[in-house]
């Protein structure tokens, strides 16, 4: 039994959503019944980053579902979801990349990734920093691994309440997106999305530029953990 009314928050959120901006509802946590609350509410695109609780989901839920692995992913768990994964949203690594583009070969499969940025000021973030990402770019290794598509780039704000710090850190991630376009993507059209904006600050996000904002809270209630 539900015990969130899933469908009417879904569409309130959708309803603050611009045109050209895809909403990932972030279902980690929550189970398979929320899930089907919204996908029988129109929404197809759900973000997990747990393997094992999304594989579960995965094996119950219908097959049209695009799965997006949201979390930060450990190398040695890309081979249980390279068989079915839409789209890995934070690719922190070179190491991940070729790992990911050596798993979906071996399933015939290209996986969607978008490669994700360190701008916050806090730690426990991942991803690269803008000079680091420069650097694997410019090194140009992910030029032969046909088995990836970069589709993007991906970064969480400051869980801070200052909202100048965190439109500040959309702002850069959205003039990094337009720098890495022009120089190394300019006749790709796939590489398109800008994935920023979470519960807390997805209106701040898409006034930044963004085209994915992962929602999860306000579409699901509180965490079941």
């Amino acid at each position: 039994m539900l015990n969130v009314d899933v469908a009417a928050n879904l569409l309130a959120v959708r309803d603050n959503l611009p045109s050209g901006v895809r909403l990932v509802a972030v279902s980690k946590f929550h189970p398979a019944e929320y899930i089907e609350a919204a996908y029988a509410a129109g929404q197809r695109v759900f973000g997990e980053s747990h393997e094992q609780e999304l594989s579960k989901k995965q094996e119950l839920l219908p097959k049209d579902i695009e799965w997006h692995f949201i979390g930060h992913l450990q190398t040695n768990k890309v081979k249980y979801i390279a068989p079915y994964i839409s789209m890995i949203d934070a690719v922190d690594s070179l190491k991940l990349l070729k790992e990911i583009n050596k798993q979906a070969a071996k399933h015939g499969r290209v996986i969607k990734v978008l490669l994700e940025l360190h701008i916050a000021e806090e730690a426990t973030k991942y991803g690269f920093t803008l000079d680091a990402c420069r650097e694997m770019l410019a090194e140009g290794e992910w030029r032969e691994m046909t088995n990836v598509k970069i589709c993007g780039l991906m970064m969480m704000a400051s869980n801070v309440d200052n909202e100048a710090q965190i439109r500040k850190e959309f702002n850069i991630a959205a003039s990094f997106f337009d720098e890495v376009k022009e120089k190394y993507f300019s006749n790709d059209d796939s590489f398109c999305e800008r994935s920023w904006g979470m519960s807390d600050d997805y209106k701040i996000a898409v006034e930044c530029c963004s085209t994915m904002v992962r929602i999860g809270t306000f579409i699901f209630g509180p965490r079941v953990y």
